[in-house]
Order: C-alpha cells, then sequence, then structure tokens
C-alpha cells in the first residue's frame, strides 16, 4: 500500500506539473480574499482556495512550485498559504509551519558546530494530517463502490449458480460456486446486484448508458472449473443465486488527491441521477450524470450545474397568442467528476448557489 502511495505522490506531481501549464489569466480573486492565510484541521483545499478564488476549482493554475512544496496536495495545519502578484497574475505560496523540530547543533572538539544528518523516510499519505481537496467523509465510503457496466460486460460476467447444500442465501463464510469466470492472476471477486439502469432522453428515444452495480460481498475462488467454488469472505448483505462476479476493484484510498480541471473539449450533458434517493442536490450529494470517458471525461473534470429556466405566461400582455415565455437558465452550482465510466460518471456536488435537482444540465465551468 506504501509502494501504490508514493507512486499516486508521484503521479500527482505530474498531473499537476501538466494542469500549470493552464494560463492563469482567466482567473478571478474573490473581492473579500485575504492576504495569507494559515491553515487548520479541517480545512480542505476546495476551501481554501474558495477564500481566494471566485472559482475554487482554479486553484493548480496559480499554485507557485517551489522545493518546499512539490504537490500542494501535501499542505497540512500550520502551513501558510500567501496571495501575491507576480506580473500582473495571482500566485499562491506556501510557508511550512513549524510542523517539525529543527535539530540541534552540537559542538566537536575543535569548538565547531556539527549538525549530524542520516537518512530519513517518511511514507506521506492522506491518512496522515496532510488536508485533503474535498472533505473524506463526503465520498470515503463511496470511492470503490458502486460500479457502471455495460449490457455486453453483464452478459460476460460470472454469476452464482448455487450455494452449498442448496442454500439459497449465503453470508460470510459461506461456499458458493459459480459458472462463467475464467483462471487468472487475481482470484477476489465482487459479489455484484443489478441496480438502477441508466438512460439518456433525447427527443422520442432513450439511450441506454449503463447498469448500476450494487456490490453485495467480495469472494475468493479456492477452485476454477465448471462450476467454480468460491468462499464469501465478507458479504454486506445476504448473497443470492444468480448475483454478478466481477474481478475486484482495486482499493482507492489515494483517489480522494483529485486535481480539478475543466473539460479538455466543450462538454453538454445532465444529471441523471442523484444517490441516497433525495429529491433535492445540495453540496456534497453525489450525483450521476450522462457523460463519461466516451465524452472524453475523466476524475477531476469540473463542470458548472445550470438550472433549466421556466416557462410562464406573459400575464402583461396576456390574451396574445403565443405569450408563453421562457426564463434564461441560471447557474445553481459545480461539480466535480469522481468516478468515470464509459458512458456515464459520478460526481460530487462542490457548490451550491440553489436547489438543483434531476435534469438540470451540467457544461463547462
Amino acid at each position: 500500500m506504501k509502494k501504490n502511495t508514493f507512486l499516486s505522490l508521484i503521479a500527482g506531481c505530474s498531473l499537476l506539473l501538466t494542469v500549470l501549464q493552464v494560463t492563469a489569466d482567466t482567473v478571478t480573486l474573490n473581492p473579500d480574499h485575504p492576504d495569507s492565510y494559515t491553515v487548520v484541521k479541517g480545512d480542505t483545499l476546495w476551501d481554501i482556495s474558495a477564500r481566494f478564488l471566485r472559482d475554487p476549482w482554479q486553484w493548480p493554475s496559480i499554485w507557485n512550485i517551489n522545493p518546499e512544496i512539490e504537490n500542494p496536495h501535501l499542505i497540512f495545519p500550520g502551513d501558510v498559504i500567501y496571495l501575491k502578484m507576480v506580473d500582473g497574475q495571482p500566485v499562491l505560496t506556501v510557508k511550512r509551519g513549524n510542523s517539525t523540530a529543527s535539530r540541534k547543533p552540537k559542538q566537536s572538539a575543535d569548538g565547531l558546530n556539527v549538525v549530524k544528518l542520516s537518512p530519513e523516510i517518511r511514507a506521506l499519505s492522506l491518512k496522515e494530517d496532510a488536508i485533503p481537496v474535498i472533505p473524506n467523509s463526503a465520498i470515503k465510503q463511496f470511492l470503490k463502490y458502486p460500479r457502471i457496466i455495460s449490457k455486453r460486460e453483464l452478459e460476460d460476467s460470472g454469476y452464482i449458480v448455487a450455494g452449498e447444500e442448496h442454500a439459497l442465501i449465503n453470508g460470510s463464510g459461506d461456499k458458493v460456486y459459480a459458472r462463467g469466470i475464467e483462471p487468472n492472476e487475481q482470484n477476489i471477486y465482487d459479489v455484484l446486484r443489478q441496480g438502477k439502469s441508466y438512460t439518456r432522453d433525447s427527443g422520442w428515444s432513450s439511450e441506454f448508458l449503463g447498469y448500476e452495480m450494487l456490490r453485495v460481498a467480495d469472494a475468493k475462488v479456492i477452485r476454477y472449473d465448471d462450476p467454480s467454488t468460491l468462499i464469501v469472505n465478507k458479504a454486506n448483505r445476504e448473497v443470492l443465486i444468480g448475483d454478478r462476479l466481477l474481478p475486484a476493484t482495486e482499493e482507492r484510498e489515494m483517489s480522494m488527491n483529485y486535481m480539478p480541471h475543466a473539460p479538455e473539449a466543450a462538454v453538454s450533458g445532465n444529471i441523471i441521477a442523484v444517490l441516497d434517493g433525495v429529491s433535492r442536490i445540495g453540496q456534497y450529494n453525489i450525483v450521476v450524470i450522462d457523460l463519461g470517458e466516451h465524452d472524453h471525461i475523466e476524475p477531476g473534470n469540473v463542470l458548472a450545474i445550470y438550472r433549466a429556466g421556466e416557462t410562464i405566461e406573459d400575464t402583461v400582455k396576456g390574451g396574445l397568442l403565443n405569450n408563453d415565455v421562457t426564463l434564461p437558465d441560471e447557474r445553481s452550482g459545480a461539480l466535480m467528476v469522481i468516478r468515470a465510466f464509459d458512458r456515464v460518471s459520478y460526481a460530487l456536488v462542490m457548490e451550491a448557489y440553489r436547489d438543483m435537482k434531476v435534469n438540470d444540465s451540467v457544461t463547462n465551468p
């Protein structure tokens, strides 16, 4: 896990350098911005950036890379963030706080001050004190599951055909039998149950986008055959005949290390669902949008949310034909993509200026 964490941090630095190529001439400062801010526990990079910028997601374009701060994701309580102007452009710099004790020199026999240096290794991860990009609690339990698959993926997936001694309901520690799985390097499978079907309405027709698959357990193959034999390792709910099997997804501990950025191309879509069964959408709700990898959407993409303008009757000139008028769309918030699939994505609502709902449009910020 530490190795994966280290590699993720390197990838984050590389991505940061790419994002920093974006010019800062479109960055607008918050009119009430401070000149400096001292980071405290509980802060997020998004919230801190909102103190300085009108659009907090734009912070990667004005971070000043220096030897002390190779990766702005590694900001700690006690660090001080400064805003200054360089060649007419805003720049954020960071001064490390007093989080580590300084070494005290010892005096040698000849009266010289000597500091003994020795190799030190520190594994940095978001489990430590580094502040996150967004509130970990908002998506921590969501990062790995659910997942969305295509019709072909569903048809090609393995499935549970029986439980030991003809058991119809199985749980942790139970033995089950499955068909449709082949030997591979990974012998851990997610046990999934089909949930919602996502579609995009276009005029008179409806385009299928994918099936939401809910994880009910994970299981380990102890013998490949037809049927194969598995042991249910950990069940969140009962395992049933017909539940599907797909190779387990990797842990996504570092997935909260997002780098917000606008999509590379112009996109336009809609919110098609909201998780947890709520009808009104607010900050930190997770929503489903009808844009995905097929549309060049990737994790970290930030999109503006617009509420469609209502069509109302023009009562001033009532009685005339065609006296209805449609009000303009109004920007109601912003979201950031946290997982992208082929045709749909999950996104976290980062800003909410007013109530939002399913079918509201999303587009480039």
